[in-house]
């Protein structure tokens, strides 16, 4: 469409030259930490962002500078090789610095990572994770008291390994200088959250979210995951309070009578709302999410099968082996040991 037909108020922010996001002119700069294996969308949906602002401003508001470790390029969890502006030790001073994490977590130098980003944080630099970005703020100990949180897959880990932290199912949290989400499309909320926060006005936000076709800008007390009666299209409130409780008490099991008195029912009125809506049982249902959360800490956490099976509700780590292998035709130990061999 030719520029002059385009609506008058929103021209001048769709043919507006986007000003660099690199430039040493930014009211406020942004630092990406890249490591091996990073979520590339996550990564996209927190730098584009800021472009944006930029655009809708027609000033320099945000820049934003990517590093590794000694400025080598960096690969992505996609494959795409990704060329970054400096090594970590070369960086200006930021605003805020975000750490672009890894699938599977694995963090090379992380002890040279850890103590500079202690530094970065004395320096009163905000901090903040993207997807498994988190993971390495929580082990260098700077989301201790602090609300955070991660990709829902490794959430029980992150709660037990660093039983300090606040950790939330949210999509994101902002809590003093410490930012994170849980990666995905997820990192543009948080980012434009930023961007509101940030300026001074109420239009930048709300009009870059509008360039990024994007309907709104979630608030941090959305979930991660799809609500159940979204997933299997049914609006049953009953069975979807079912399925909360079973999925909040995977340790100490709840017994069938209690779910059902929980939720109003009877048992016999709980096993046809299964069998109607999900076409299984209200145990077989509830076996499966167990064995769905010990997979979760078989794979993302270095937890003993034993505690795993102890963390899952079962009485012994030889029913839990029998069952796990019923379920997924694989022992424990072979699913882990297969997840090891994985690049």
């Amino acid at each position: 469409m030719p520029h002059s037909q385009r609506n008058p108020e929103l021209a001048g922010h769709l043919v507006a030259p986007p000003a660099p996001l690199n430039g040493a002119e930014a009211q406020w700069r942004l630092g990406f930490l890249l490591v091996p294996g990073f979520s590339y969308i996550a990564f996209a949906s927190a730098i584009e962002p800021l472009r944006m602002a930029n655009m809708v401003a027609h000033e320099h508001l945000f820049g934003a500078l990517t590093c590794s470790p000694e400025g080598e390029p960096v690969v992505a969890s996609n494959g795409v090789r990704t060329e970054v502006d400096c090594a970590i030790d070369d960086l200006p001073a930021l605003t805020a610095l975000f750490l672009c994490g890894p699938n599977p977590i694995e963090f090379p130098k992380e002890r040279r990572l850890i103590h500079w980003l202690r530094r970065m944080a004395g320096r009163g630099t905000a901090l903040g994770g993207i997807d498994t970005g988190s993971w390495l703020l929580a082990r260098a100990g700077l989301l201790d008291g602090y609300r955070c949180t991660i990709h829902w897959q490794d959430l029980p880990s992150l709660t037990a390994d660093f039983p300090r932290i606040i950790a939330s199912e949210h999509i994101f949290e902002i809590d003093r200088q410490r930012y994170t989400c849980s990666g995905g499309t997820a990192a543009m909320d948080m980012i434009l959250q930023f961007i509101s926060q940030t300026c001074s006005d109420d239009t930048t936000a709300p009009a870059a979210t509008d360039l990024l076709i994007h309907e709104r800008v979630r608030d941090r007390n959305d979930r991660q995951r799809i609500p159940l009666r979204h997933r299997i299209g049914t609006g049953q409130d009953r069975l979807s309070g079912a399925v909360a409780l079973m999925e909040a008490n995977v340790g100490e099991p709840m017994q069938l009578s209690e779910i059902a008195g929980y939720i109003g029912v009877s048992e016999r009125q709980l096993e046809r709302l299964f069998e109607t809506h999900l076409a299984t049982t209200p145990t077989a249902f509830y076996m499966g999410v167990r064995l769905a959360r010990a997979r979760q800490l078989l794979l993302h956490t270095t937890a003993s099968v034993t505690e795993i099976a102890h963390r899952s509700g079962f009485r012994s780590p030889a029913h839990f082996s029998r069952r796990y292998r019923g379920y997924f035709s694989v022992s424990p130990r072979d699913e882990r040991k297969g997840s090891d061999r994985k690049p």
